[in-house]
């Protein structure tokens, strides 16, 4: 695989030069199905807009495999400074889904011109993982009614790690995602009369403190809870009592049952905190991504192709679940399979992801092909 990385990394580079946002991945959607189409993968397009899949069929065996790779960027100004960065303004790949995408082809291409499998291999590279959930629109318009499998496998890269050791983690990994927007209306005044209005603002300040509480009061504290309040918008000028106040939060979790605590707390907590102030809330609660739960047998499976490739020594058997979320999580409530992380690179110099001066390591290209290459064969062994 090394001697064909540099080719992968000038794509990946391509791709990272040429960014594009979610469901508008055209240029690389098209860059994608000419490659596969080229290497002799069937091509299907079109789900989610500009999602591809590439399958290759070899023997009679009828074990079905996905690999999975997103392709969409953030609109984030890049800083970069690499010679590659995004040409498009406000536009970048600040996550690593170039860098995911080009180690899914480069696996592509050594499988369909060596791969010894038997059985049926879905690649699937997935729009607007970032935004608005590309697998679920996927899902919906029937992927895996199209390209049944078995099991479906998924690789992100991680700052923070040492280059190249793999991550691996089974049951609940990353966390689910809720968008909660909290409209109060209140009745404006003049500053001067504070008593004669009834301020939405002294109800929002309130209900920012009290939120919290929920995650200190209410949530098991040996359980994952957050409640982040990312925004507030009310008023434009000092001495005017405004009408309303618009707040946005985002909700996260680790477990189903917190996640629907966290949902009903939030809901009657502003709904009574709002009413001590005799302001009236409105609470549009949207489930975003669900918990991402990794299987077991599909993560030790995993685990032996990462021991084998690259040794005890570059493997975290067991890592700690995330924080964040990822819509590879709704993949998983359709079929058993596991997400694994790549380590981007840990010390000076390595950016987290989702910054404006994040790029990706191209010296992931070849391990992280090498690992989905090992895997397949492994997983489609012949009998």
């Amino acid at each position: 695989m090394h001697d064909r990385a540099p080719e992968f990394v000038a794509v990946r580079r391509d791709i990272h030069r040429h960014p594009e946002l979610g469901l508008s991945e055209h240029r690389t959607s098209e860059l994608i199905a000419s490659r596969l189409a080229s290497w002799g993968y069937e091509v299907d397009r079109g789900l989610a807009t500009t999602g591809v899949v590439g399958t290759l069929k070899r023997g009679s065996g009828s074990k079905r495999l996905g690999l999975r790779a997103d392709m969409d960027a953030l609109p984030l100004q890049e800083f970069s400074g690499v010679e590659w960065a995004s040409v498009h303004e406000g536009v970048m790949h600040a996550c690593g889904h170039d860098g995911h995408t080009a180690i899914l082809l480069a696996a592509a291409r050594q499988l369909a011109e060596e791969g010894d499998f038997d059985g049926t291999l879905h690649l699937i590279f997935q729009p607007a993982e970032e935004h608005p959930g590309g697998a679920r629109l996927m899902i919906e318009q029937g992927l895996f009614e199209r390209f049944p499998c078995d099991a479906i496998f998924a690789m992100h890269n991680m700052p923070g790690t040492p280059q190249g050791v793999l991550v691996f983690r089974d049951g609940a990994t990353m966390a689910s995602s809720d968008d909660v927007t909290i409209t109060l209306k209140g009745t404006g005044g003049h500053g001067a009369n504070p008593h004669l209005a009834a301020d939405p603002i002294v109800a929002a300040a309130s209900i920012v403190m009290a939120l919290q509480t929920i995650v200190s009061r209410n949530v098991n504290p040996q359980k994952t809870a957050i409640v982040t309040v990312g925004t507030i918008h009310a008023g434009r000028a000092n001495n005017v009592i405004p009408q309303d106040v618009t707040m946005e939060l985002s909700v996260r979790s680790l477990d189903a049952e917190v996640r629907d605590l966290l949902e009903a707390r939030i809901k009657a907590l502003v709904a009574t905190q709002a009413e001590s102030f005799g302001v009236k809330a409105d609470v549009l609660y949207k489930r975003d991504y669900p918990v991402l739960v990794n299987t077991p047998a599909e993560t030790e499976f995993a685990r032996q192709v990462g021991l084998e490739l690259v040794g005890p020594e570059r493997v975290i058997l067991q890592g700690p679940a995330a924080n964040g979320s990822e819509d590879f999580a709704v993949m998983l409530e359709h079929c058993p399979g596991s997400y694994l992380q790549i380590g981007n690179g840990a010390g000076v110099g390595s950016c987290m992801v989702h910054n404006p001066g994040y790029d990706f390591n191209d010296d992931n290209v070849a391990i992280g092909a090498a690992y989905w290459v090992l895997l397949t064969q492994r997983f489609l062994a012949r009998p």
